[in-house]
């Protein structure tokens, strides 16, 4: 079996008096794809948040491709990709300075070249030298998943990538999603919408008031199985 690519032991992320990450364990192991579903305000993005080392938990640990994330926050991140609701993108550069710009911190050896590629993939060559303040907010979409992939990266982390696509951009989004499965990468994606996530992933989880409720392969799941999963598990937030 491979060896685990995510560890995390009793996460608890707190925010004043409540508690957004509730003692979460999870163990994502080389090459899966795992979903975790939930509704807002189930803790799916303070969790992505927490075991990517853009937040601190308040108690519990991470590991990331067996690093404990709080000893070398920095040596980690360069073996990842994030997809988040912010883009990082700067809307005064055109798309091809931006990941020329992105591409460089990351010390790839050829960078137009890596750039060139990425832009054909996200369908933006015709685009590349327009600036991006210009760009749809599905356009720039596109160009933050190049941005994150632009250094192959082992873990990509995705937070709900499919808010604000449209149908073309969702397509593209599916086909290098499976691109990065195919090459063996791990990828950890938290989203509500249940269809998408569903039919990339190899594993799913359930997440409801900051714990993981359900966690299963994926295989054999259906679309009405998961909707009957997801209404049994997902507890409403009472006042």
């Amino acid at each position: 079996m491979s060896e685990p690519a995510i560890e995390a032991r009793g996460i608890v992320r707190r925010f004043g008096p409540a508690r957004a990450v509730d003692g979460v364990d999870l163990t994502v192991r080389a090459g899966e794809f795992l979903t975790i579903f939930g509704p807002n305000g189930a803790g799916k993005t303070t969790l992505l948040r927490v075991l990517c080392g853009l937040l601190k938990p308040t108690a519990g640990e991470v590991r990331l491709l067996g690093l404990p994330l709080r000893d070398d926050p920095a040596a980690a991140k360069r073996r990842i990709g994030l997809i988040a609701h912010a883009s990082f993108l700067y809307g005064g550069l055109s798309a091809r300075e931006n990941l020329l710009f992105y591409a460089r911190l990351y010390g790839l050896s050829d960078p137009a070249r890596r750039v060139e590629t990425l832009l054909r993939e996200v369908g933006l060559a015709e685009r590349a030298d327009d600036a991006v303040r210009a760009f749809s907010r599905g356009m720039q979409q596109r160009l933050t998943i190049a941005r994150a992939l632009l250094h192959d990266p082992e873990v990509v982390f995705l937070d709900e990538p499919y808010t604000g696509l449209d149908q073309q951009a969702a397509r593209m989004l599916r086909g290098l999603l499976d691109g990065i499965r195919g090459r063996g990468r791990t990828v950890m994606m938290v989203t509500h919408y249940l269809e998408e996530g569903l039919e990339l992933s190899s594993r799913i989880a359930i997440m409801s008031r900051g714990r993981i409720v359900d966690d299963r392969p994926a295989a054999g799941v259906t679309r009405a199985a998961l909707e009957a999963l997801y209404a049994s598990k997902v507890e409403p937030w009472t006042s």
